[in-house]
Order: structure tokens, then C-alpha cells, then sequence
């Protein structure tokens, strides 16, 4: 039986900060889109409605919870994934999401 000592609570605590990080649907947005390459912050303020500063704030949680890294080149700054960008991810989210509208009812029931 596994025990919830010191260390296994800091692998929770880590996997609790990923799926925190992907609570917000601009930063599973931006997640989905890095899957398909690396975005340049001005292309994703086209791609999203909002203030750059806002989408900064979220590639920054993003960034903290160890999802996406980022280069610096010239004046512009480029992200891409950390993870594996096979859509699995993204694939379990939907089956859950489906699941659950389906139980308790909702857009996607």
C-alpha cells in the first residue's frame, strides 16, 4: 500500500498545479494551439481576445506549472509545449467533459 509521505505528496502537489494551470479555457486554448508548433506571443494575441498583458499572465501559469518554455528572439517572444503535443491529452479532456454532460446534463449532453 502507498503511502502519502513527503514525497509522493510532492508529485501531488505538482500534478495538482498542472491541472490547476489547465483550469481556465484561454490557457487549454493556448495549450491546444502550441500543439500544433510554436506560437510568437503577437500570433496568439490574434488568435485570442484579450490584452496581451492578460494572455502574458497566462502563458506565465502555464509556463510555472512546467507545461510551456519559452525563447527569446530579437524582440519576440516564442512558446512552444513541454508535453507531448499527440492530442491524447486533449482527447481524455473531451471523453470527460462528454461524460459528464452526458450524467448531469449540459451543452454537450
Amino acid at each position: 500500500m502507498e503511502r502519502l509521505d513527503s514525497s509522493t505528496r510532492a508529485r501531488y502537489e505538482h500534478r495538482a498545479k498542472v491541472f490547476k494551470a489547465l483550469g481556465h479555457p484561454t490557457r487549454l486554448f493556448i495549450v491546444e494551439q502550441l500543439a500544433k508548433g510554436e506560437l510568437c506571443v503577437c500570433e496568439l494575441k490574434k488568435m485570442i481576445d484579450a490584452d496581451l498583458s492578460t494572455i502574458s499572465k497566462h502563458l506565465s501559469v502555464l509556463k510555472n506549472a512546467g507545461l510551456v518554455t519559452d525563447d527569446k528572439r530579437g524582440s519576440n517572444v516564442y512558446y512552444h509545449l513541454r508535453i507531448s503535443p499527440d492530442g491524447s491529452l486533449f482527447a481524455c479532456m473531451d471523453e470527460a467533459a462528454a461524460a459528464l454532460a452526458s450524467a448531469f446534463g449540459g451543452p454537450d449532453a
